[in-house]
């Protein structure tokens, strides 16, 4: 991953849009990245905590292109798109793994 490469990724549980803080290689367990949350429509700003340190497990998707700023995103709308179906799953599949453990429990 290139020095401001965008990507989806988990972070902090939730699913959320990076870009690279720095380059990083292949075999690299890490990254160091800088978060995004949702502002409108395609639209990122920069997270509370706009930097941190995740798994490379963690990327979801990277995307084919780059950005230079650090404090604002705007998506394309297929990255958008991707990046709301992403999201709506992985709440989904949360929100499933509460109701089966809730179930256990009565």
């Amino acid at each position: 991953m290139n020095h401001g490469t965008v990507a989806i990724a988990v972070v902090q549980r939730q699913v959320m849009i990076i870009q690279a803080a720095r380059s990083h290689n292949r075999r690299g367990r890490w990254l160091d990245v800088y978060t995004y949350v949702p502002f409108g429509e395609r639209l990122f700003l920069a997270s509370p905590v706009p930097r941190a340190r995740i798994a490379s497990s963690d990327l979801l998707v990277i995307f084919p292109f780059r950005t230079p700023t650090s404090d604002m995103i705007e998506l394309p709308a297929q990255a958008y798109q991707e990046y709301l179906e992403l999201s709506a799953r992985y709440q989904l599949k949360h929100e499933n793994m509460w109701r089966r453990w809730k179930a256990r429990l009565h």
